[in-house]
């Protein structure tokens, strides 16, 4: 139950910190709702990731690894239009694919840190 809510946690602060970061992303509620989105974020990234990886797996081979930020992309946006529909959520404004692609390169930035510094805590140690 603790690395699920250090990873909710790690999450929030990824999401707020891209929204704080990238000028074309806008909050639509409060801070209740970046728990929300980052809930539906951590779905998101545990249900679909997988499948696209294995699906597009040559093209993640043929481009070296960059088609992952592609696929990083996809998710932050389907985040925002899954969020948009349960009435709170993330409004990527136009240009979208530019803006979700920074939003998404900046939640896997500051995701990948914030791990490297909890990462004791989520390993759990016994």
């Amino acid at each position: 139950m603790t690395k699920f809510i250090l990873r909710l946690a790690i999450n929030a602060i990824a999401l707020y910190m891209a929204v704080l970061i990238v000028p074309g992303l806008d909050l639509r509620d409060n801070l209740v709702s970046i728990l929300w989105l980052a809930l539906i974020f951590g779905l998101v990234n545990a249900l679909f990731r997988p499948l696209l990886k294995f699906l597009t797996c040559p093209l993640i081979i043929l481009t070296l690894g960059l088609f992952t930020l592609v696929i990083n992309t996809f998710l932050f946006w389907l985040t925002s239009v899954i969020g948009q529909s349960f009435g709170f959520g993330l409004i990527i404004s136009d240009p979208v694919w530019w803006n979700a692609f920074l939003g998404g390169l900046v939640v896997s930035i500051v995701s990948v840190i914030m791990t490297l510094i909890l990462k004791d805590e989520l390993k759990g140690r016994r």
